[in-house]
C-alpha cells in the first residue's frame, strides 16, 4: 500500500515553528565572547569532517567515536555539525546535526519523533504570583498526565477540556489509518495512542513557570509523541537493519542503518515521520491550553491572558533543505533550527532556567543551535553520584518534587547551561534568560 496517497509530497517535509517578533535580542554575552566563538574542526581518515561547537564544553571520549563512525558514511553532505550539548545517544550523537544525500538514519532521527518545546508568554507578572507556589505545581499535576499516565479513560464527547485532543486527533487518524494499514505491526491496542494527546511523558520531558528578565510570566514545556513515535521509530529502524542484511552492508555500528530514497520503506518511513511529528506538535499544543486552564482555575491568581509571544518547535526530527548548493535531508538529532530569524527555545536543567533565542543563520551548523544543556553523567551515574542533599540545595528555588525518583534529572547531572551559551554565541542571540519558579516533571 502506497500511503503517500492522498499526502504532501516528501519534499515538503518540514519543521513547525510558530512565532512572533515583538522585541529585540538583549546582549546578555559580551560581545568579546562572541569574537571568541567558534567550532572545533575534527578529522579522521575517511570521514567527513566534524565541527564541534564545543569550546569550553566537555565533549566525552564515547560520543568523539560515535561522532566519526557516523562521518564515515558515504552519503553525509560536506560536514557534521556538533552542538555543544552533544552526548552519547543510540547510533548517533544526541546534538548532532546531520545532513544526508538521499538516505536518512532512522535511528538518528530517533523514536522520540517531533520531540521538542513550546513557550508562551502571559500577561502576569511576578508580584501577581502567591508566596506558595506548591498550588501551582499540583493544578499542572492534575491537568496533565504525566509519566507513564495517560486518559485512560479516554476523551469524553462533550467535554469542553477534551475537545482540543477530539479535534487533533480527528486531523490525524485518516493517515494513521494508512500507516496502520501499510504496517500492521504499528497497531496500537486500546487506542493509547489516542488517550495519550495532551500528556506529558516522562524521562526530561517536564513543564514550567519562569519569569524574565522583566519578571513576566512564562508558560513552557517539552514533550514528543509519547508511545506511538517510539513505536513508529523502532519498528523503522528494524526495517533499516533488515535492509542492511539483505544488501550485505557492513556498517561500524549497527544503529547506523538506513534507508535509502527508492529503498522499499524509504517514503513510508518519511510519511510516518511526518505524521509524528505533527503529532507532537499538536501534543505540546493540548498540554499548554490545559496548563493555562488549570491555572486559570485558581483563585490565587489574577485573570490572565497569553501573549502572542508563542514559539513550538521540533528539537527530534528531519527535513528536507538546501544547504552548500544542495538540496539534502537534515536531521536534528537534539538541535533546533536557527536560521536567520528563527525563535528557539533552550532550555537548560531543572533549577538552571532556559533561553528564549533568535537565531543567527550560521551556515556552517546548516542553521541550528543547542537543544538544552546536555547530559554531564548517565542516568545510572546521576542516581549513583548525586545526593538528595544535592539535589534538594540545587533546587532550593524552585517548586518541584525533592525525592530520590527524580535524581536522574538533577541538575548535576546536567552541563553548565551558560557554558553552553557562551559556546554557541556564533549561532544565536538570547532573547530572554528565563529563571524557573515551578518544574513538573514525570
Amino acid at each position: 500500500m502506497d500511503i503517500k496517497e492522498g499526502r504532501i509530497d516528501n519534499n515538503d517535509l518540514k519543521e513547525f515553528v510558530f512565532k512572533r517578533e515583538l522585541i529585540e535580542p538583549q546582549n546578555i554575552l559580551e560581545e568579546a565572547d562572541y569574537d571568541a566563538m567558534t567550532y572545533e574542526l575534527i578529522t579522521a581518515r575517511d570521514c567527513k569532517p566534524i565541527k564541534a561547537w564545543v569550546k569550553g564544553v566537555p565533549l566525552e571520549p564515547e560520543a568523539h567515536k560515535q561522532l566519526l563512525n557516523l562521518a564515515s558514511l558515504p552519503f553525509i553532505h560536506k560536514h557534521i555539525a556538533v552542538m555543544p550539548d552533544a552526548h552519547l545517544g543510540r547510533g548517533s550523537t544526541i546534538g548532532s546535526v546531520i545532513p544526508t544525500h538521499r538516505a536518512i538514519v532512522p535511528a538518528a532521527v530517533g523514536v522520540d519523533l517531533g520531540c521538542g518545546m513550546i513557550a508562551v508568554a502571559t500577561t502576569l507578572r511576578a508580584v501577581d504570583l502567591p508566596d506558595d507556589l506548591k498550588a501551582l505545581r499540583t493544578a499542572i499535576e492534575r491537568a496533565v498526565p504525566v509519566g507513564t499516565g495517560y486518559f485512560r479513560n479516554g476523551h469524553e464527547q462533550g467535554d469542553p477540556a477534551c475537545e482540543p485532543v477530539n479535534t487533533s486527533w480527528a486531523s490525524l487518524k485518516d493517515r494513521w489509518d494508512l500507516i496502520e494499514a501499510a504496517h500492521p505491526a504499528l497497531r496500537e491496542p486500546h487506542a493509547k495512542h489516542i488517550n495519550q494527546l495532551g500528556t506529558l511523558g516522562g524521562g526530561n520531558h517536564f513543564i514550567e513557570i519562569l519569569l524574565d528578565d522583566s519578571d513576566r510570566v512564562w508558560l513552557m514545556l517539552h514533550s514528543g509523541s509519547r508511545g506511538i513515535g517510539n513505536r513508529v521509530g523502532t519498528h523503522f529502524i528494524e526495517l533499516a537493519r533488515k535492509e542492511m542484511c539483505r544488501n550485505n552492508i557492513q556498517l561500524p555500528d549497527r544503529d547506523l542503518a538506513y534507508l535509502s530514497e527508492g529503498a522499499q520503506h524509504f517514503d513510508d518511513y518519511l510519511f510516518a515521520v511526518q505524521w509524528a511529528q505533527d503529532y507532537a506538535f499538536l501534543n505540546r499544543q493540548i498540554m499548554m491550553g490545559q496548563v493555562q486552564h488549570a491555572l486559570k482555575q485558581l483563585r490565587t491568581l489574577p485573570a490572565f491572558e497569553s501573549e502572542v509571544e508563542v514559539i513550538n518547535c521540533h528539537h527530534n526530527y528531519v527535513a528536507r533543505e538546501d544547504h552548500f548548493g544542495d538540496t539534502v535531508w537534515v536531521t536534528r538529532k537534539g538541535a533546533v533550527r536557527a536560521a536567520a530569524g528563527d525563535w528557539g527555545i533552550i532550555p537548560g536543567s531543572m533549577g538552571a532556567g532556559s533561553y528564549i533565542v533568535r537565531g543567527k543563520g550560521n551556515p556552517e551548523s546548516f542553521n541550528s543551535c543547542s537543544h538544552g544543556a546536555g547530559r554531564a553523567m548517565s542516568r545510572t551515574a546521576a542516581r549513583k553520584n548525586i545526593s538528595m542533599e544535592r539535589h534538594a540545595s540545587d533546587t532550593a528555588h524552585v517548586e518541584c518534587r525533592k525525592d530520590e525518583g527524580i535524581l536522574d534529572e538533577s541538575p548535576a547531572a546536567y552541563k553548565s547551561l551558560d557554558a553552553v551559551m557562551r559556546a554557541q554565541a556564533d549561532l544565536v542571540d538570547i532573547v530572554h534568560k528565563l529563571r524557573p519558579l515551578v518544574c513538573v516533571k514525570g
